[in-house]
């Protein structure tokens, strides 16, 4: 049998080769930043004064989109941006009434940005009393239900109704990114009505809207983002608890919190169709590698 030669481009020489970066003698090194495709895009992000949404807004703006930071009653934090930002733009919306996120879309249009091309739909209530299933009130479970689910379809539909009428140009960009959360793939106890929410939106609103949109845009995407804890101030008090934190902790191989920071850029990400313009109907777990919940304490055990 005779020996084969292996082709140049098998050898490993040549793969180093290939690794090495290549500088001009004469010139140093460059170094580029990619560009994430959003530079001048439109992108407006629900509930902006809150931890995970103030970081998102921050970050689009420093990446360059023209930003619309959407709050209903906190603008405090969103004030205090904008003398940095020129990119910067906010908006006042209850999103819980129809008539009002009809009329924000519309006042959009008419504002300096212009058209909406990717909206990130980050708004929501966490009830923060322990409540179970069998205690919760109609009241309550509506208003989480109305608040969280009816108004992410109301921002949904209204802005695939605007992007109908939209150019091609804006099109090309069109995206949706969803917050869900591990509650809505875990469930969580005496949260019910805010797990039903989160699950609604991961999956099936998630995985239907993914279908609808590109027949409006062909290039349109839809995914969302699901974190755990996130260090927000919301979740400031309950993280101060050493039994919460181990709960939370307890089932997760990278042992830490996550922080705005961390959702905020896997928000970018599935966003940007430079990174992630073949990725939809996707949820993106930003949890630590979490693995579920921790359903009994060691004295729910004793006596079983």
């Amino acid at each position: 049998m005779h020996d084969i030669a292996r082709p140049e481009f098998f050898t490993p020489r040549h793969f180093n080769r290939l690794l090495r970066p290549f500088h001009p003698s004469s010139a140093p090194p460059q170094h580029h930043v990619m560009d994430l495709g959003l530079q001048g895009v439109h992108v407006i992000v629900t509930g902006a004064s809150g931890g995970i949404g103030l970081e998102t807004v921050k970050l689009f703006c420093a990446l360059g989109a023209n930003v619309t930071a959407h709050y209903n009653s906190q603008f405090g934090p969103i004030q205090e941006l904008l003398a940095s930002n020129a990119n910067l733009q906010h908006v006042q919306a209850n999103l819980s009434k129809e008539e009002a996120v009809v009329a924000m879309f519309e006042s959009l249009s008419a504002m300096p940005h212009g058209l909406v091309q990717v909206v990130i739909v980050n708004h929501a209530i966490y009830p923060t009393l322990d409540v179970p299933i069998a205690r919760m009130t109609l009241d309550q479970w509506n208003t989480t239900i109305t608040t969280n689910l009816t108004s992410s379809f109301l921002v949904c539909r209204e802005y695939l109704k605007h992007l109908e009428r939209a150019p091609s140009t804006i099109k090309e960009k069109a995206a949706i990114v969803l917050i869900g959360s591990t509650a809505g793939k875990y469930g969580e106890a005496n949260h019910g009505d805010y797990a039903a929410t989160k699950s609604a939106m991961m999956y099936g609103l998630n995985l239907t809207l993914k279908n609808e949109i590109v027949k409006i845009a062909p290039k349109g995407r839809v995914n969302c983002i699901a974190p755990g804890w996130v260090k927000t101030p919301m979740a400031e008090e309950a993280l101060k608890d050493p039994r919460t934190v181990y709960r939370v902790l307890a089932t997760s191989p990278l042992k830490k919190v996550a922080m705005p920071i961390d959702v905020a850029t896997q928000i970018v990400v599935l966003a940007s169709s430079t990174l992630s313009g073949h990725v939809t109907g996707q949820v993106v777990m930003v949890e630590g590698g979490m693995e579920g919940r921790l359903l009994n304490r060691p004295e729910d055990l004793q006596g079983s």
